[in-house]
């Protein structure tokens, strides 16, 4: 594989690493998957650890009766907690990786992978990509813990027109939380195409799923 500056630009410390990514080269090869392609599935082993170079990777868990909660989305630059904390203590996989979209990430083979952990660069950098994460983490354990806000906060958009002009911090107020729960429910319902973001601003592109949405939940 010939390797342009791409992957150093989204994770800088790649340039420390020994073995080098041009070492690895004639072994690695790119992962490219189209939508919907499932990359990792709960209780199984990790086959590596992955970088994103493009694309989106939504990762969630199932319940027994088949409910999905998402965790996090992994973009180009980001770090899978789910995979190296796997990898960390050599244990299953303890969630579901998906891509959202046409995506290509490089699988770094774990023996490569707590190889490049004795390079400080790279070690730091995968550790405060790893603590960010657990911040994102805490913030859906307390949208979880504390009622569902995500019902809250539709209700809350309902029944202003159109075109609601408000900050997620004013909403984040009114609902008796923080702002990044808000701005991370927001973006789910601007995902599912029920409103459209912008500054100061929340534009209902579809009342009737919110509403519809609220009415679920409450059966």
């Amino acid at each position: 594989m010939d390797f342009t500056q791409a992957p150093f630009a989204l994770y800088p410390a790649l340039r420390a690493v020994q073995p080098s990514l041009a070492e690895l080269s004639p072994a690695l090869v790119p992962v490219q998957a189209s939508a919907g392609t499932v990359l990792f599935s709960e209780n199984a082993l990790c086959q590596g650890f992955p970088l994103v170079l493009r694309g989106e990777i939504k990762v969630s868990r199932s319940s027994v009766d088949g409910r999905s909660l998402e965790l996090y989305r992994v973009v180009p630059g980001e770090l899978c907690l789910v995979s190296s904390a796997c990898l960390f203590r050599n244990q299953p996989l303890s969630a579901r990786g998906v891509a959202t979209k046409a995506s290509s990430l490089l699988l770094i083979p774990p023996d490569i992978f707590l190889r490049w952990l004795e390079t400080p660069d790279f070690r730091s950098e995968v550790l405060g990509l790893f603590a960010a994460r657990m911040a994102d983490l805490t913030s859906l354990i307390d949208a979880v813990a504390f009622q569902r806000l995500d019902r809250r906060l539709a209700a809350a958009l309902l029944g202003h027109g159109q075109k609601i002009a408000v900050t997620h911090q004013a909403l984040a107020d009114e609902l008796g939380t923080v702002r990044e729960i808000i701005t991370r429910l927001l973006r789910r319902f601007e995902r599912e195409g029920w409103v459209s973001l912008g500054r100061e601003q929340i534009d209902i592109t579809d009342a009737s799923a919110l509403s519809d949405f609220c009415h679920r939940l409450r059966a």
